[in-house]
């Protein structure tokens, strides 16, 4: 019988948490799983837990860590003052895609959003992920924006 939970990440998930970042053909260039993990995911993982607005998931099956994603809540004045929920680096361990999970962890997120008073949840996905193009699009999510990013 499995034990899937959603709850807020910890610090002992941050290795499993960064192994499925790096777990695709973006992420193997860009991400560094080896470990000791470096300072930075370290240094990013505390900033993002002790900011009240900042919510880093994940979904464990018998204490393993099998997905993730991350909620940002931000305000802002457009809207009439609307808070909205960005959800972020959605992942799920690769024996585990095609299960759903996704899609439930998803679903709590849009939840945990409207239990915030958000109303907007919004994401961004690669150019180049068309399957989660769908996985979105099935969800109820909309291509409604152009989204631009400047690397620093």
């Amino acid at each position: 019988m499995s034990e899937i939970r959603i709850r807020r990440a910890q610090e002992a998930d941050l290795p499993a948490i960064v192994a499925m970042l790096a777990d695709d053909p973006l992420g193997r260039g860009r991400e560094d799983a080896s470990q000791p993990l470096a300072k930075p995911y370290r240094d990013a993982f505390a900033a993002i837990d002790a900011d009240p607005n900042q919510f880093l998931a994940v979904m464990t099956d018998g204490g393993r860590v099998i997905a993730t994603l991350q909620i940002s809540f931000l305000a802002g004045l457009s809207l009439q003052g609307a808070w909205r929920g960005q959800i972020e680096a959605v992942r799920v361990a690769a024996d585990r895609r095609g299960e759903r999970l996704g899609q439930r962890l998803l679903e709590w997120a849009i939840g945990e959003c409207r239990k915030r008073g958000c109303r907007v949840v919004q994401l961004t996905t690669n150019k180049s992920r068309a399957d989660a193009h769908r996985f979105y699009e099935r969800l109820g999510f909309k291509a409604s924006h152009i989204g631009y990013k400047l690397d620093l």
